[in-house]
């Protein structure tokens, strides 16, 4: 294995295990709150069970997320010393803003976990919100200094080496808001369609628990009205990267000549060695269309670039489709949820509609790991696009198979345990019935709250 070739695959394995725990701290702590927010307004006891649950199944993977983020640290500096000695000064800032998000969200977490008795409902469940924001501005500033590698601006390069540094302007780079924009919503999808799914799968085994049921309307909310949000920002990702990174256009379409009124593909199989792309769905004037809003708009090809400038056609162009494809099933499934809700006037809990919803309930962390795929496949052979290339980052210590392996066996338990925590700690029913719960929520709200 070579040494960049064990370097990207730890950094992708440690990435892909990192992102769902920054997904549950951006997603979760929005359910966590609704739920509190319904147990004030109602005082339906269910919805303060929801709300601690929620809250230890976010402690639990802000726990885990921390020692995850604390290896990517660690790999950073082991593995690409060159990008950290280029990059470091220039986005330095967006790291040093996430940690301070990440401190707070630490503190406000606390409050939330143990404060039930020793603060004021409404000032606990503001608590509750400020873990769902500075959880959000944490993603939001890391995502920002990946825009930044795609977009690198806030310097400039006099004699081989860096000068005039604006860390503002690195860090609201041209690609900041339309990658933290969709990454946030891939967030709030993923998790809302995550947990309906849990809780679809528990009311299939236990068709009358109200904790289950509630659960689920909050969930599929969140991850319902978000999946129909998510094409907007897709369309702007789009437009975005039509203009900065038209070659990743290419991989992403399988675009392989330079044409006017270019279709969309859906499907296809790129060949690298004919340059073709065979067995696809085209759609006229459709990619001219989303990337540029003109039918006749003229879209660069990858015949237009190198071929040592263009990234893995094949990789990227998968990983988009099924992005998009699993994008859409989800605002389908969002769609029929909503129409059945509308129909009978309350949540869908047929047998076979709970089935399809814990079959669609990876499909939004899966969504988010082929959206990163795109994003950092497309941008090769670059690290830095247009100005460092990968190759030239990575360490040139040798052995890096051994990390890599420690690595994987340090996941591999890590995710094991917590299964095991969200199992046993978050998501079993609740033993009491529907009566006791009424009992419950007739409770006053000083002594019910601190409950």
């Amino acid at each position: 294995m070579s040494d960049i070739f064990a370097a990207r695959s730890q950094m992708a394995m440690s990435l892909a295990f990192h992102i769902m725990f920054a997904v549950v701290g951006i997603g979760m702590p929005l359910l966590m709150v609704i739920a509190e927010w319904q147990w004030l307004k109602t005082k339906d006891h269910v919805y303060l069970i929801l709300a601690k649950r929620w809250a230890k199944g976010t402690a639990i993977m802000f726990a885990v997320g921390a020692v995850s983020g604390t290896v990517l640290s660690f790999e950073l500096g082991l593995l690409w010393p060159k990008f950290m000695e280029f990059a470091g000064p220039i986005v330095g800032m967006p790291f040093s803003m996430e940690g301070f998000a990440f401190f707070l969200e630490a503190i406000f977490l606390g409050i939330y976990l143990y404060g039930w008795e020793r603060v004021r409902p409404w000032a606990h469940w503001f608590a509750g919100v400020m873990v769902m924001i500075c959880g959000t501005l944490s993603g939001v500033f890391v995502v920002t200094a990946n825009a930044w590698m795609n977009t690198p601006v806030g310097f400039r390069m006099v004699g081989g080496k860096v000068v005039s540094i604006d860390p503002v302007a690195a860090m609201w780079n041209p690609a900041a808001f339309s990658q933290t924009l969709h990454m946030t919503l891939a967030a709030f999808v993923a998790i809302g369609f995550a947990v309906a799914a849990i809780h679809a799968w528990m009311l299939l085994k236990d068709p009358t628990n109200p904790f289950h049921r509630r659960a689920l309307v909050i969930a599929l909310w969140v991850g319902g009205v978000t999946a129909f949000l998510q094409p907007i920002s897709g369309d702007i990702s789009a437009k975005h990267v039509a203009k900065y990174q038209p070659v990743k256009l290419a991989a992403m379409e399988g675009q392989w000549e330079t044409v006017k009124g270019a279709g969309l593909r859906i499907g296809g199989w790129p060949d690298e060695k004919t340059e073709t792309t065979s067995w696809a769905l085209e759609l006229p004037y459709m990619l001219s269309i989303l990337a540029f809003s003109d039918p006749h708009a003229e879209v660069k090809g990858l015949k237009a670039f190198p071929k040592k400038d263009r990234p893995p056609v094949a990789v990227v162009h998968f990983a988009f489709q099924i992005m998009v494809g699993l994008g859409f099933w989800m605002m389908f499934v969002a769609l029929l949820a909503a129409f059945l809700a509308w129909r009978r006037k309350k949540i869908p809990d047929d047998p076979w509609f709970l089935k399809l919803l814990i079959w669609s309930g990876p499909a939004g962390i899966l969504a988010i790991q082929a959206g990163w795929t795109v994003t950092e496949v497309g941008r090769q052979p670059w690290i830095v696009q247009g100005i460092m290339r990968t190759k030239d980052a990575v360490t040139p210590m040798p052995g890096l198979m051994v990390p890599f392996l420690t690595f994987s066996a340090l996941y591999f338990v890590l995710g094991i345990v917590v299964v095991a925590l969200l199992k046993r700690q978050v998501f079993n029913s609740p033993s009491f019935s529907e009566d006791e719960l009424t009992e419950k929520a007739e409770v006053p709200a000083a002594s019910a709250h601190g409950g």
